[in-house]
């Protein structure tokens, strides 16, 4: 009777501790099993037994980031099972000092994943606060080779070199680094007033280079468009000229030709080509005449006075009557 209540006691033991081994691991998650105090396995996901007494799962120090009233938070916690998606750290604001000596804060994020949990938890210490503490003293070696306008302008080239470093850092520790991002640059209040106040020179210089180019630019147009006018004018009246002078030559040859028809008309109303000093002479005169009757028409009293050279035309008038006389037939008694 008694071997049958030990051996009930011992098989009811038995599926107790069973029971309390079993251990379900879910996805993207991993435990370490240590046997008798050394490393054995590492279980993965789904349902897995661990022997009581003899085996025992490594507890690990994690960091967690939560908010209060706005602000980050950090606490540490031991826990037992290692995630191994990729992770997120929001560290604190430090101050760095800059190659021109300028402090600034700078607040960083740090996006790394776990790929070998056995190295996680046995070749460093508290792997989460380690990485802090290699990020932030790298963040400073980084920043203390730039100035400040390199630090501002530079977020990508620091995010690469920061990943790069911390990659090879933390390869030995288990840890991918995959990526590192600047959140905020602060510098000091009286640097960015400076910065503004040369901002916005830079805003006047840039509006005042555009202005004279704009001054420049429409000088230049209305200097083309006057040269252009000035040009196109002269042309205008080059081309006036030639057309006044055109006509005055047409309107002189037509004269011309005029005043030789009448001279030819005259001739052969006259008589013989023997006297054609006659019909100039008589053409003169009457032109004469015309002149004259120019001269004294008008209301006013006038005085004219006859050149000395005119009296030879004057004497020419007489023989316009014999001229015309000679050209009558004679009268019949």
């Amino acid at each position: 009777m008694e071997y049958i209540i030990i051996s009930s006691l011992v098989a009811l033991f038995i599926i107790a501790m069973a029971i309390k081994g079993v251990t379900l691991v879910r996805q993207s998650e991993t435990l370490v099993v240590e046997r008798l105090g050394r490393y054995h396995r590492t279980l993965p996901s789904g349902i897995n037994v661990i022997w009581p007494i003899v085996e025992t799962v490594r507890v690990i120090n994690w960091r967690y980031t939560t908010e209060v009233a706005g602000k980050p938070k950090v606490k540490f916690q031991t826990v037992k099972r290692i995630d191994l998606r990729e992770t997120v750290y929001d560290f604190p604001r430090q101050n760095v000092i800059t190659r021109d000596n300028v402090a600034i804060e700078i607040n960083a994020l740090l996006y790394f994943q776990i790929t070998d949990p056995v190295k996680a938890v046995y070749e460093i210490a508290n792997l989460p606060n380690a990485i802090e503490k290699l990020a932030q003293t790298t963040l400073r070696n980084v920043i203390g080779e730039l100035d400040l306008d390199e630090t501002l302008s530079s977020r990508d080239h620091i995010n690469q070199k920061l990943r790069v470093i911390l990659d090879e850092a933390t390869d030995k520790w288990g840890v991918k680094v995959n990526r590192v991002e600047l959140q905020d640059i602060n510098p000091p209040q009286d640097i960015r007033d400076a910065m503004e106040k040369q901002m916005r020179a830079e805003r006047q210089r840039r509006a005042a280079i555009l202005e004279a180019e704009g001054q420049k630019k429409a000088a230049i147009l209305e200097a083309e468009g006057v040269r252009e006018s000035a040009i196109l004018r002269a042309e205008g009246d080059r081309q006036a000229e030639i057309l006044r002078a055109e006509a005055e030559s047409n309107a002189r040859q037509l004269v011309a030709q005029g005043e030789s028809n009448a001279i030819r008309s005259i001739h052969e109303a006259i008589g013989t080509s023997g006297e054609n000093a006659d019909s100039t002479r008589y053409l003169i005169a009457v032109r004469y005449l015309d002149s004259l009757k120019t001269m004294t028409a008008g209301d006013a009293t006038k005085t004219v006075y006859m050149p000395y050279e005119a009296t030879g035309i004057l004497s020419s008038l007489g023989g316009i009557k014999e001229l015309m006389a000679s050209q009558q037939p004679p009268s019949v008694n």
